[in-house]
């Protein structure tokens, strides 16, 4: 998925992901703010999966870059 996909994204009905890893993370206030003001975009969607999605749609684009294809193998689109 790209990041320009996400809003309609967004607008779909939730699905369960299962999220097996944690990850503590430091945003600046001007990014911090960037994801609250989203997820009041779409109240259907917490911070945690904003950013959720956001970050995996940034890896997607980086693998289909092949900048992480040696990393992961098959798994890049």
């Amino acid at each position: 998925m790209k990041v320009t996909d996400l809003p309609k994204h967004w607008k779909q009905k939730k699905q369960s992901v299962e999220r097996t890893h944690d990850y503590n993370l430091r945003l600046p206030l001007e990014d911090a703010a960037r994801v609250a003001a989203l997820a009041e975009l779409y109240p259907g969607r917490s911070e945690s999966d904003i950013l959720n999605d956001v970050i995996a749609a940034a890896l997607d684009d980086l693998s289909s870059q092949g900048l992480l294809k040696e990393k992961l193998g098959k798994k890049t689109n």
